[in-house]
C-alpha cells in the first residue's frame, strides 16, 4: 500500500519521503517499509561517534572534492558555507554537513539494488509491517539488532547489517534508559517523527505511554548503563587514566585504590566492565610511579635503590612512549573524523588488547615495588632477583633488565674491595660491614664482617666469604704487617669501566662461570701473598715450633733442666718467690740445653709467668711459662688461644712433675734399699713402699704417653699438615683452635671431664703425700741404722780394749730403743701406707669408672691400658661389662 501525504510539498514529512525515494532509487508507493525505517533512525538514541565538529566535516567535504576532481565545486561549497555561517539560520549546520557527506557515499560500494543508504549497516525491518500514516510511530531499534556489542553507538556503523533479526516494537530496551536532567536523543527524534507524520499530540502520547510501562525505573545507587557517551570521548578518558590523570567521566576512587566512572554517565555496562579493566593499568602506574617519586629523593635509599629507581623509571618511560603513540593515533583520528568503528580506529576493545603486554609488565613492576618496600642494597638485590623465578619469559626478562642496572652499584663496590681492599660503602648496603673503631690487633678478626642481611642471594655463602677474606687480606696486609707490595697474577678490572653488562654475570652464574673465576683467582692471590709474608717475613711456622716445644713440654732436656734448677725454689711457698730470680733460672736452663740453638727471636718471647697466689700454694702451684706475641702473628696467638696453652702447660707441668716425683721415689728406694737391708724389722714396709710406687709409675706412665702421643702428637701432626697446605689465614686459626680444642678436651681440661679431673689431681696429690710418706720413713729408718751402727762400732772398740762389765747397760738401751723403733716408726709407717695404698686403689677404681662412662672412645681405651692386667675388673663389677660399647644403644636381635 502505498503512503501518502496530503499538504504542502515541503512538509518534513514528503521532505523526507523524496529523499528516501531518492536514496532508494524507487517509487513512491515502493518506499513505505524504508520510510517507516528512516522514522525510527530519527526517533532513536543513534548518534555519530566522531566529535561534532564543523570545521573538521566541511574540511572532509572539501578535501574529497578535490580528490575527485572537482576543484570548482569545492570552492563553491567553501563559498556557500560561509554564506551559511554568516546567516546563523541553521542552529544545527554540522548534522546537515555530516548527512550531505554520508549520502555522497561512493558509489561503488553502494549495492546494486540501491540500497546503499538503507542497506551499509541499518538492521532489518520486516517488509509487511501494517503501519498506516496515521498509526505510524518510531520504534528504536533494540540492543540484539545493534553492532557487535553495546559500546558502538555511531550512526555509519552501529548497526551490523539489514539482514539481521526484526526489531522489537518496545520503544526502549530496559538498558537504554534516558538519563535523568538530560533530554535524551530519542526524545528529539520522537518529536521530529510527531512532526513527520502530522499528529504530534497522538504520537508523542503513545511513544510516552509505552515507554513507561516498558522501562525500568533506575535506582539512587544503580549506574547509568544507557548509550548516550560516544566510544571517542571514554577512549580519551581511558588514555588519560593510563597516565593517572582524571578524565571527563573516569576519576580517582577517593580511597586511591583505582578509578571509578561517574555513575550518571550513559555507559553500557559491557563499556563499564571494559574501562575497569583498563583502569587497572593506570592504576598499577600510579602505585609504581609514586614509589619512584618517593624514593628517588631519598639519599638513604642507597646506590642501589637508586638504581632501583632508574631502572623502574626507564620501563616507565617505554611505557609512556605506547601511551603518546595511542594518543598521537586517537588526536589524528579526531583530527580527520575519522569514525570509531572503523577497521583502523582506536576502540576500547583495542586498547585491551594492545595494552596487554604492558598490563602484564606493570602487574610486575607494582609486585615488584610492593616486594622491595623498605629494603634497599643487598636485601632490594634479594628482593628483585626473586622475581626471575618466574615461567612468563616476558616478565623474567624485564626483571632481570631491571636486576641487571640493580647489579651494577653492589658490582663496583665488589670490584674495589677485591682489588683496592677500599670499601665505599657511604650508606651501608654492600654485604660486607666494616667498623672503625677496631684496633689493628684485632682487625683480622672484629674489623670486617659479613652483613649477611644485604648478601643477595645470587651470591652464595661460600663466595661472600671469600669475597670478604680478599678484601680483608688487603687490608690486613698493608695495615697490620705493613706491606703494600702489588699483588701480581691478578687482571684489575676499573670500576669506572665497569658496565652493566658485565654485572649481569652476577646473576647468571649458571650460564656464566666467569664471575666465580674472578672471585677464584683474586682469592688465591692474596691468601698467597698474605701466607708468604707471614711465613717469611715473621717466620710464623718458628713460632708455632716454638710453642709446641715450650709450652707444651717438647723440648724434653730443657723441661728436665729446668725442674731440676727450679727444685728449691718451687718447692718453698708461692708467697717467697721472686720473678727475677725464676727469670735467671730460665736463662740458666736454655743455656745448659740444645734450647740455645734456637732462634734469638724465639728465645726473647720466653718469659716466666706467675698464677694468682692462694693459700697453701706453693712454688709447683704458681710457676708458668709465657710466650710473648705481638704484630700479625698475634692474629693467630690471640690471648683466648694463649691462656689455653696455660691450661695446658699447668696441666702437663703438673704431671711432669709427677713423672719427676716418682723418679726420685724410685732413686730413693733403689738407694736406700741396699744401705738398709740389715735391719729385718723394716722388709715389709720396703715392700710395701716398692710396691706402691711400682701402681703409680705404672698409673703416671700411662697417662703420660696418652697425653704426649695420643693427644699432643696427633694433633700436633694434623695441626702441621692443615697448616701447611692452607688456602687463607682463615684456615691457618680455625685449624689452630681446633688443635687446641682438642688437646684441651682430651687432656681432661674440658667442661665434660671435669670429675675426671679432680680425680686425677686427688692422685696426684696422693702421690706427693707418698712421696713425703716415704721420705720420712726413710729418715726414721737410716736414724735407726746409725744407732745400731753406732752401737756396734763401740761394742768392737770394748771388745778391743778387753773391757767386758760396761756393756750390759748398753745393751738394755740398745734393746729399748729398737722397740721404740718398731713400735713408733714401723708399725705406723706399715698402717700408714696400708691406709695410703687402699685410699690410691680406690681413687683409681674410680677414675677408671669414669673413664668407661666417657663419652670419648680414646678415653675409654685409656681406662684399659691402666687396668692392663684387670686387677681393678675383678674388683669392680662395673668394669666388668665393654667399656668402649657401654654407652652405645644395642640393637634388638634380628627374628
Amino acid at each position: 500500500m502505498a503512503l501518502t501525504y496530503p499538504g504542502d510539498p515541503k512538509n518534513p514529512t514528503n521532505l523526507l519521503k523524496s529523499l528516501v525515494c531518492h536514496v532508494t532509487k524507487r517509487k513512491a508507493d515502493e518506499v513505505g517499509p524504508y520510510f517507516q525505517h528512516a522514522l525510527r533512525v530519527i526517533g532513536s538514541q543513534m548518534e555519530p561517534s566522531i566529535e561534532k565538529d564543523e570545521f573538521q566535516i566541511a574540511e572532509r567535504i572539501k578535501k574529497k572534492l578535490v580528490r575527485q576532481g572537482r576543484q570548482q565545486d569545492a570552492a563553491r561549497f567553501s563559498e556557500l558555507h560561509r554564506k551559511l555561517q554568516s546567516q546563523g539560520t541553521l542552529k544545527n549546520r554540522w548534522s546537515i554537513l555530516y548527512l550531505l557527506y554520508e549520502l555522497n557515499a561512493d558509489p561503488k560500494k553502494m549495492k546494486t539494488d540501491g540500497m546503499a543508504f538503507f542497506g551499509a549497516g541499518l538492521p532489518s525491518f520486516s517488509h509487511s509491517t501494517p503501519h498506516g500514516v496515521g498509526g505510524i510511530h518510531s520504534t528504536p531499534l533494540s540492543v540484539g539488532s545493534m553492532s557487535g556489542s553495546a559500546q558502538s553507538s555511531g550512526i555509519g556503523s552501529a548497526v551490523s547489517s539489514i539482514n539481521g533479526p526484526t526489531p522489537t516494537p518496545m520503544s526502549y530496551p530496559p538498558s537504554l534508559a534516558p538519563t535523568p536532567g538530560i533530554t535524551p536523543a530519542a526524545a528529539i527524534g520522537n518529536r521530529l517523527v510527531s512532526t513527520l507524520v502530522g499528529n504530534p499530540d497522538t504520537t508523542v502520547a503513545k511513544t510516552t505511554g509505552h515507554h513507561d510501562s516498558r522501562v525500568r525505573t533506575r535506582g539512587p545507587d544503580e549506574d547509568n548503563t544507557s548509550f548516550e557517551i560516544s566510544e571517542s570521548v571514554l577512549v580519551r578518558d581511558v588514555i588519560f587514566a593510563f597516565q593517572g590523570i582524571e578524565g571527563q567521566y573516569l576519576k580517582q576512587d577517593t580511597s586511591g585504590q583505582g578509578f571509578t566512572l561517574d555513575p550518571n554517565a550513559g555507559i553500557s555496562r559491557p563499556c563499564r566492565d571494559v574501562i575497569k579493566k583498563l583502569s587497572e593499568l593506570g592504576w598499577l602506574y600510579m602505585r609504581v610511579r609514586k614509589y619512584v617519586d618517593d624514593r628517588s629523593s631519598d639519599r638513604a635509599f642507597g646506590l642501589v635503590g637508586q638504581s632501583f629507581c632508574a631502572a623502574i623509571q626507564e620501563e616507565l618511560i617505554e611505557y609512556l612512549r605506547l601511551i603518546a603513540v595511542l594518543e598521537a593515533q586517537l588526536n589524528q583520528e579526531q583530527d580527520l573524523g575519522v569514525n570509531i568503528n572503523t577497521g583502523n580506529t582506536l576502540t576500547l576493545r583495542r586498547l585491551l588488547i594492545w595494552t596487554y603486554d604492558p598490563m602484564v609488565k606493570m602487574k610486575a613492576l607494582a609486585s615488584l615495588v610492593d616486594a622491595c618496600k623498605g629494603k634497599k642494597g643487598g636485601a632490594l638485590g634479594t628482593a628483585i632477583h626473586s622475581h626471575t623465578w618466574t615461567g612468563d619469559p616476558f616478565v623474567k626478562s624485564s626483571v632481570r633488565r631491571i636486576l641487571k642496572l640493580v647489579s651494577h652499584p653492589i658490582c663496583s663496590i665488589l670490584y674495589r674491595w677485591i682489588y683496592d681492599g677500599e670499601l665505599e660503602d657511604t650508606y651501608h648496603e654492600f654485604f660486607v660491614a666494616a667498623d672503625p673503631t677496631v684496633k689493628k690487633d684485632r682487625l683480622w678478626h672484629d674489623k670486617y664482617t659479613l652483613r649477611k642481611s644485604m648478601l643477595p642471594s645470587y651470591i652464595t655463602l661460600d663466595q661472600a666469604r671469600k669475597i670478604l677474606l680478599i678484601g680483608k687480606s688487603i687490608n690486613f696486609t698493608r695495615q697490620v704487617c705493613q706491606d703494600r707490595t702489588p699483588i701480581g697474577g691478578r687482571s684489575v678490572t676499573k670500576t669506572a669501566d665497569l658496565t652493566p653488562e658485565q654485572a649481569e654475570m652476577l646473576f647468571t652464574q649458571e650460564f656464566n662461570s666467569k664471575f666465580q673465576e674472578i672471585i677464584t683467582l683474586a682469592y688465591k692471590d692474596t691468601s698467597k701473598h698474605l701466607l708468604d709474608i707471614l711465613f717469611t717475613k715473621y717466620k710464623f711456622l718458628e713460632h708455632l715450633k716454638a710453642m709446641r716445644r715450650y709450652l707444651l713440654l717438647g723440648q724434653g732436656d730443657f723441661i728436665r733442666h729446668l725442674m731440676d734448677l727450679l727444685e728449691d725454689d718451687l718447692s718453698k711457698s708461692a708467697t717467697l718467690l721472686y720473678l727475677h730470680n725464676l727469670t735467671g733460672v730460665l736463662e740458666t736452663a736454655i743455656r745448659g740445653t740444645n734450647a740455645q740453638f734456637d732462634d734469638p727471636e724465639i728465645l726473647k718471647r720466653l718469659d716466666v709467668r706467675l698464677l694468682e697466689v692462694s693459700p697453701g700454694d706453693t712454688g709447683w702451684d704458681v710457676f708458668s711459662l709465657d710466650y710473648h706475641v705481638d704484630g700479625p702473628i698475634s692474629t693467630v696467638f690471640t690471648q683466648q688461644c694463649l691462656l689455653m696453652y696455660l691450661r695446658e702447660f699447668n696441666f702437663l707441668w703438673r704431671a711432669k712433675r709427677m713423672e719427676y716425683i716418682l723418679a726420685n721415689i724410685w732413686r730413693a728406694q733403689m738407694d736406700n734399699s741396699r744401705r738398709l737391708h740389715s735391719i729385718k724389722e723394716i722388709a715389709p714396709v720396703l715392700h710395701q713402699c716398692h710396691v706402691i710406687a711400682a701402681e703409680m709409675v705404672h698409673f703416671v706412665h700411662q697417662m703420660q704417653y696418652f697425653i704426649t702421643f695420643e693427644v699432643l702428637e696427633c694433633a700436633w701432626d694434623e695441626l702441621w699438615k692443615q697448616v701447611t697446605e692452607a688456602e687463607d689465614l682463615d684456615h691457618i686459626i680455625a685449624a689452630h683452635e681446633v688443635f687446641l680444642d682438642s688437646i684441651i678436651s682430651r687432656s681432661l681440661l674440658g667442661d665434660e671431664s671435669k670429675t675426671l679431673l679432680t680425680q686425677l689431681r686427688a692422685i696426684f696429690d696422693l702421690i706427693i703425700k707418698f712421696q713425703y710418706t716415704q721420705e720420712n720413713f726413710y729418715q726414721a729408718a737410716l736414724e735407726e741404722l746409725d744407732s745400731r751402727l753406732l752401737v756396734e762400732k763401740q761394742n768392737r772398740i770394748r771388745e778391743e780394749q778387753g773391757d767386758w762389765g760396761g756393756g750390759a747397760y748398753d745393751e738394755r738401751g740398745d734393746r729399748l730403743r729398737r722397740q721404740k723403733f718398731l713400735s713408733e716408726v714401723v708399725k705406723p709407717n706399715r698402717a700408714q701406707l696400708t691406709i695410703l695404698s687402699n685410699t690410691y686403689q680406690d681413687m683409681v677404681k674410680n677414675f677408671l669408672i669414669l673413664l668407661a662412662k666417657h663419652p670419648d672412645e680414646s678415653l675409654q681405651l685409656l681406662g684399659v691400658r691402666l687396668d692392663f692386667n684387670e686387677y681393678y675388673n675383678a674388683k669392680e663389677p662395673q668394669l666388668r661389662s665393654s667399656m668402649t660399647y657401654s654407652q652405645s644403644p644395642r640393637r634388638a636381635p634380628r627374628v
